[in-house]
């Protein structure tokens, strides 16, 4: 069984590191520990590169090892104090401006916003699945990066959508 190089490996990760940052943000709550998350990910990526049959799915072994990072980050700060999961630096989203029209940016940081308290209302499973659906992710690639089967993730997102959906209401009218 033929294995990447660390060097291919590093290629082919690299460009997933949107797609990872974006996750791990969601996750995280902040820019600084979706960064760690992101750099620890292919830290251990390119550490067990060896490991990696030429084969298999780097996308989803790569969202996988991001995953079980943040498990395990979450269950080391599980006793200490909480902080919100936004602040005002972090949260601030910045959409190209159309037209140069103000109004339409501030109607889309609203939006974001509300986007934003809907994903955080989610469990961090239904977040998860929700993102990475986002991201083009199929539901093979899902089951195996969150390792349970089709049809708990066919589940999860269904669940997940409904309530967006609800979160989101009265953006339908």
């Amino acid at each position: 069984m033929a294995t990447r190089s660390a060097s291919a490996l590093r290629h082919e990760a690299l460009a997933h590191a949107d797609a990872l940052y974006r996750l791990a943000y969601h996750l995280a709550g902040s820019a600084a520990d979706a960064e760690d998350l992101v750099q620890e990910t292919f830290a251990r990526a390119l550490g067990a590169a060896e490991r990696l049959p030429d084969d298999s799915n780097l996308k989803a072994w790569l969202f996988r090892i991001l995953r079980n990072l943040h498990i395990d980050h979450y269950r080391k700060r599980r006793g200490a104090p909480l902080a919100t999961p936004y602040d005002d630096e972090t949260s601030a989203v910045e959409p190209e401006l159309l037209r140069d029209d103000h109004e339409l940016d501030r109607l889309r940081r609203v939006v974001a916003e509300d986007i934003e308290r809907a994903l955080a209302q989610l469990s961090p499973d239904a977040r998860t699945v929700v993102l990475l659906d986002l991201d083009g992710f199929t539901e093979s690639e899902l089951s195996t990066v969150l390792g349970c089967p089709v049809g708990t993730i066919k589940s999860r997102l269904l669940r997940a959508r409904t309530a967006l959906r609800q979160y989101l209401r009265e953006y339908a009218r």
